[in-house]
């Protein structure tokens, strides 16, 4: 079984969405003076590579603790939208979603990682794909930018049509363009932590 890694690593330094704070990763114990090491960690539950649940946006969507395990991993395709202004109801007709539990988009901004251009200008859901993906009996979506809707939006259209249809969405994966087109076992498993509107994830791709 080949297992592909698909999650940015947290760091100090790392991109975060506009007005987030940086996490922080603090040294709380050491070997030398407790016989262990431990990092204190104090970052927002959408912080790198992470899970939104509709409890992120809607007043009465399900928290991740609530969803029992098997939401986190299934069958995934990846769409490939690089070159694309948007994500276009056409583009994803082209693919054979049958019997698939999660559609990824892969725009290849996770190569402006790190960069302010990894904020701008990445292509987003149309209004009509989104509606398609909700009427999909999906567990969720994906992609390798930092959002669902541009990072000015207000009203988060994209995030609000597929959080109706209770899709989890994985943002700032990376690595996708090696899996275009192929089916995969994909895994993206948060922390359960209580009424969890959203965490940060460890998502990898199997392939036998």
């Amino acid at each position: 079984m080949k297992v592909y890694d698909l999650t940015h690593t947290i760091s100090n330094h790392m991109p975060v969405y506009p007005g987030t704070e940086q996490p922080r990763l603090t040294t709380a114990c050491t070997i030398e003076a407790a016989g262990y090491r431990e990092t204190l960690l104090h970052m927002f539950s959408h912080t790198g590579t992470h899970m939104d649940a509709p409890a992120h946006m809607l007043p009465d969507g399900a928290a991740l603790d609530s969803y029992g395990a098997e939401k986190f991993a299934g069958t995934a395709v990846v769409a490939d939208c690089r070159g694309q202004a948007a994500i276009t109801l056409p583009l994803l007709k082209s693919y054979d979603l049958t019997g698939v539990d999660f559609v990824l988009f892969c725009t290849g901004w996770d190569k402006k990682w790190g960069s302010s251009a990894y904020y701008e200008g990445f292509p987003c859901l149309t209004a009509d794909a989104a509606a398609y993906l909700a009427s999909l009996p999906l567990k969720g979506v994906g992609e390798d930018t930092i959002s669902l809707d541009p990072c000015d939006s207000t009203d988060f259209p994209n995030h609000i049509a597929l959080m109706r249809s209770d899709f989890v969405n994985t943002e700032n994966l990376t690595g996708l363009d090696g899996l275009i087109g192929r089916r995969f076992t994909f895994v993206t498993l948060p922390l359960k932590f209580e009424n969890s509107d959203g965490c940060s994830c460890r998502a990898i791709a199997m392939e036998e």
